[in-house]
């Protein structure tokens, strides 16, 4: 995970990379919907942004759809990113910027105010639906193609898409993430004393997030942390 990211939004972001791509480990960055990625003349975490969306046509045609990389980018949202964020054509789409864009699309569709408390699970949870396909709707409401029960993709009905995550995980990992926090390792490199002692604090800051994470995950599951003390 690119270490820009905060600690929650790295937690959720490693939940949707492994439900989008069904993998954990890095060749999640290089997937291609449908897992086509196979038949690529390179990887795609090798390509440039240009590269990528100047080929988007073609996957659509040869695999269904555009979607590429750990978060299944769409061509058309990659094109709004770049020039949202000035980015350049040359710039490679390896893990690090696909963390970087995902993290951005998580506060498109609302992920700060979700952590402010001026989100409901609900809501945040629709609007993750409405990015990632993969991703069930929380409540019962109006999807895409017609009216949606709790636990459906909020794109089902289009014959292409459905959730691939119950309802319930994705609220136990939305509890996981707003313990986890916004800590964002700062280190200030200037002197070897400044650059030991950033390092210090932010070894603190994660084993705090990681506690508060487990905490909450055992919460979520009903498990007594206590039984597992020697």
């Amino acid at each position: 995970m690119d270490k820009t990211v905060p600690a929650g939004a790295a937690v959720l972001l490693d939940f949707i990379r492994r439900t989008e791509t069904g993998r954990a480990d890095a060749s999640a960055y290089d997937t291609m919907f449908g897992h086509n990625e196979r038949k690529l003349a390179k990887p795609l975490t090798t390509m440039t942004l240009a590269e990528v969306i100047t080929a988007g046509p073609s996957w659509t045609k040869a695999h269904g759809s555009s979607a590429a990389g750990g978060y299944q980018f769409m061509r058309q949202t990659l094109i709004d990113l770049k020039a949202e964020l000035g980015l350049r054509d040359g710039q490679v789409l390896n893990a690090g910027l696909q963390d970087r864009l995902g993290y951005h699309l998580l506060k498109r569709r609302g992920y700060e105010k979700f952590m402010a408390g001026q989100l409901t699970v609900t809501a945040f949870g629709l609007n993750l639906a409405k990015e990632w396909a993969s991703f069930p709707v929380l409540a019962a409401t109006a999807g895409s193609t017609r009216q949606l029960q709790r636990g459906q993709s909020y794109y089902a009905g289009d014959g292409l898409n459905k959730a691939l995550v119950p309802a319930s995980d994705v609220e136990k990992v939305l509890a996981t993430v707003k313990a986890a926090g916004n800590a964002v390792p700062v280190i200030d490199a200037a002197s070897p004393a400044s650059a030991a002692t950033g390092t210090s604090s932010t070894i603190k800051a994660l084993l705090a997030a990681v506690v508060l994470a487990l905490a909450a995950l055992a919460a979520a599951f009903g498990i007594d942390l206590k039984e597992l003390l020697p």
